[in-house]
């Protein structure tokens, strides 16, 4: 498990042709119990699991966990460590398929998106739709903690 180094495409068609190969991975994101309590208090999910540190230390995981949604709203941030477009002025995040959390996320955990370009569509005005396959892994544990299918739209 090596570092993250950006990939960088010139421009949209230099992307598709990537198309079913794993593109990059991302920085290492550390999850600190700060961001679970103003996910809890953005979402008013406020589930003990996540938010209350003692009595979380006497259940299932010993201590806190992350909100599965916690872990996909830090995918933007992934994605954006791992690829960058140069010639693309923006990007849109159109949803998610296929969503699965497959392990739990314990506060402190280091997470990083491994990508992989399942689809490219050309859309009106020269931009694109894009699919990628995401893997979620937690440092030291081979088990990903997520796995979903992110659809994005970029434009030129």
């Amino acid at each position: 498990m090596g570092g993250c180094a950006v990939r960088t495409f010139e421009t949209l068609a230099d992307l598709k042709a990537c198309v079913g190969e794993q593109v990059a991975s991302s920085e290492w994101l550390t999850v600190t119990q700060q961001q679970i309590d103003l996910f809890a208090q953005a979402t008013g999910d406020h589930q003990w699991i996540h938010t209350d540190v003692v009595r979380a230390e006497k259940g299932p995981f010993g201590t806190t966990i992350a909100h599965g949604f916690l872990t996909l709203s830090l995918l933007p941030q992934m994605m954006e460590s791992a690829v960058h477009i140069t010639h693309s002025s923006m990007g849109v995040n159109m949803g998610l398929n296929k969503v699965r959390f497959t392990s739990p996320v314990p506060v402190g955990s280091q997470l990083r998106a491994q990508l992989r370009l399942v689809s490219f569509d050309w859309i009106d005005g020269g931009g694109c739709q894009t699919t990628w396959g995401v893997t979620v892994e937690r440092q030291g544990q081979e088990k990903p903690v997520c796995v979903a299918e992110i659809l994005a739209r970029r434009y030129p």
